[in-house]
């Protein structure tokens, strides 16, 4: 049996390959964060807390300062620093996220948002932990 496609279902489904290998990645750049963060003192509270429209990769505490941690992954950063695809929006989101988390809890504890970028090439993983990445005021 023979199947023709247009151009048009060929390109999708090379997109969404594409995509789905991407998410993929952002997962598995998740996990690593993760396992970096408790590597380094951290306990994880939350994974992709969901609130609205906002979502956190990572809710991490240590001691008396709870990490808001935003995870990029990237094969390559040639273009852009994968720290500066953090946009305005998304930072904004990040805070609605974590002052509805810190409220819903009942926490008081000092809020910082970090960044962690995870660079990937054919034989390691770069990571890079950016804490106070940026401030929400």
């Amino acid at each position: 049996m023979a199947y023709i496609f247009d151009e048009m279902h060929v390109f999708e489904l090379i997109f969404y390959n594409a995509m789905g290998k991407h998410n993929e990645f952002g997962k598995e750049g998740e996990r690593i964060a993760a396992d970096f963060l408790i590597e380094n003192g951290y306990q994880i509270q939350y994974q992709n807390f969901r609130y609205l429209n906002s979502e956190i990769d990572i809710i991490a505490q240590k001691e008396d300062i709870l990490a808001i941690v935003e995870v990029r992954a990237r094969s390559n950063d040639i273009i852009i620093p994968i720290a500066d695809t953090i946009t305005k929006k998304k930072i904004k989101l990040l805070v609605q996220g974590a002052n509805h988390y810190v409220t819903e809890k009942k926490l008081d504890v000092e809020v910082r948002f970090d960044v962690i970028t995870i660079l990937k090439n054919k034989y390691h993983f770069k990571i890079e932990h950016l804490e106070s990445a940026f401030y929400h005021f």
